[in-house]
């Protein structure tokens, strides 16, 4: 048996999610955004909840499309905040549907979402020292000021950084572990 992060030990779909996504570089925008609200929605919550979620999230985000989330109004708030195979928290769900405007404000003013997550970061993942995990850095805390700026919420720096983790823009698999790169 591979030896892997002590998180992804004990939960089989922990341990495939940790396996096969946690950790590899994603560079596709929507794929990106999809993967940060779902860290926005982790908030407070452990990750295995939200894994457990996500398809019942993808369906009702629309594929989280950032064209149709962005169109969601009223109704479409209260139709999510009811339905209990997401989180039904308003603020969250009202934060994806402004986040979805923000990307695709960033997007009409020539704005890739992955290149400027890739750009901020050197262009390829940051290798991590494999011992320590830190819950934030000055880049998540960096690239949370610039989200901000550009009108997301729910993207402190902790958040962040667990996105940061997730999509590969840093590789925090730990020196014995068989998913690390560096």
């Amino acid at each position: 048996m591979p030896h892997r992060c002590p998180w992804a030990d004990n939960d089989p779909m922990m341990r495939a999610y940790h396996d096969e996504e946690w950790g590899v570089p994603e560079r596709d925008s929507r794929a990106l955004w999809e993967k940060l609200m779902l860290d926005g929605f982790q908030a407070g919550l452990s990750w295995s909840i939200i894994l457990r979620k996500r398809d019942a999230f993808r369906e009702l985000f629309q594929g989280f499309d950032p064209d149709i989330v962005a169109r969601f109004g009223e109704a479409d708030i209260e139709r999510l905040v009811v339905d209990p195979r997401i989180i039904r928290s308003r603020s969250k769900i009202v934060a994806t549907i402004g986040n979805a405007r923000a990307y695709l404000a960033m997007r009409e003013a020539g704005e890739d979402f992955s290149d400027f997550v890739w750009d901020m970061a050197g262009g390829e993942p940051i290798i991590g020292d494999g011992v320590h995990v830190p819950t934030k850095t000055p880049l998540s805390e960096e690239m949370s000021k610039a989200l901000k700026k550009r009108g997301f919420k729910f993207v402190g720096p902790v958040i962040v950084y667990a996105w940061m983790q997730a999509v590969g823009v840093v590789d925090d698999h730990l020196a014995d572990c068989f998913r690390r790169h560096g």
